[in-house]
């Protein structure tokens, strides 16, 4: 089955895998179907547009790095808690289900807000977190205080380099940005390009299957480099 493009995929990784799929197309005899002509037009000149973006400022990608962190973060405490819930022993067991409401106030879904979004929701959350009613809790559930306590390092460093960001963002021209375009193109590739890709298959695997397999190839293969990069181990201080 041909995969969609993951979403949380980098400005980066999507302009690379949009300019491969480019290229398979040009080595495709594909242009009897305009649609899916006019999709890869469309996608090169968006491609093009995503270059200049990212050479404008290098600093949106490490924003991103550091939005990603924190939500790595956010998603390790998330499930520690929540496995804390099953733990055998009962004052354990019970410190967890105390911890996990606080957490499920907010949700795993703010790692899809907006960058001000999820930086006000995770304060809240940190807030919450730190209130002294819940600190015999904390304490019970060994390593919460230290995952907690990760939480709010990425949080700092994410807040401390929006300020660079935002700085170098005001000295440029008003031009878009490369993670709306990036998000644009992710969006044209899942809803557009896959959703037909799929449905043309079906009516002509001669004709498609080429073109199908080398764009089934580069999705699958730029996924599980955002999957690898989601399980790196982070390097020793």
């Amino acid at each position: 089955m041909l995969q969609k493009l993951r979403s949380n995929s980098r400005s980066t990784e999507v302009g690379a895998a949009t300019t491969r799929i480019t290229k398979a197309y040009k080595n495709a005899n594909l242009t009897t179907d305009s649609y899916l002509d006019g999709l890869i037009t469309g996608l090169s000149a968006e491609n093009n547009l995503l270059t200049k973006a990212i050479d404008r400022s290098k600093t949106e990608s490490q924003l991103e790095e550091k939005d990603e962190v924190r939500d790595d973060k956010l998603r390790a405490l998330y499930y520690f808690l929540l496995g804390q819930t099953n733990h055998p022993g009962p004052a354990v067991r019970s410190a967890a289900e105390t911890l996990m409401p606080v957490f499920d106030k907010y949700g795993l879904a703010i790692v899809n807000d907006s960058y001000a979004t999820e930086t006000t929701l995770v304060k809240s959350l940190l807030d919450d977190l730190g209130e002294a009613s819940l600190e015999v809790s904390i304490t019970a559930v060994a390593g919460t205080a230290e995952l907690i306590a990760q939480l709010q390092a990425a949080q700092d460093d994410f807040e401390n380099f929006r300020v660079v960001y935002q700085t170098e963002k005001g000295k440029e021209e008003k031009l878009e940005s490369a993670t709306s375009i990036k998000k644009r193109m992710v969006r044209t590739i899942n809803d557009k390009l896959v959703v037909h890709l799929r449905a043309m298959l079906n009516i002509d695997e001669a004709l498609y299957g080429g073109f199908v397999g080398a764009v089934s190839t580069i999705i699958a293969e730029n996924n599980e480099e955002v999957k690898k990069r989601r399980k790196k181990p982070e390097p020793a201080a």
